[in-house]
């Protein structure tokens, strides 16, 4: 269904639109907005794994001390 969907022609066509309904002066923002939310993203999931992790250990040290 979505074979072919982020072809080079696309993706220009895409960004063209988006030149045209932002223009220059905006996109430095919306490129700056949206590096700082995958940032922030990135960060989470990475704290989340962090806490998983230190879950993980907590439970097997648990169990150990069950044994």
């Amino acid at each position: 269904m979505f074979e072919g969907l982020f072809r080079p022609m696309h993706l220009l066509l895409i960004l063209f639109i988006v030149l045209i309904i932002f223009g220059p002066g905006k996109l430095p923002e919306i490129g700056e907005g949206l590096g700082k939310s995958i940032r922030s993203f990135k960060k989470a999931l990475s704290s989340e794994d962090k806490e998983d992790k230190k879950d993980a250990s907590i439970i097997e040290q648990g169990e150990e001390k069950k044994s």
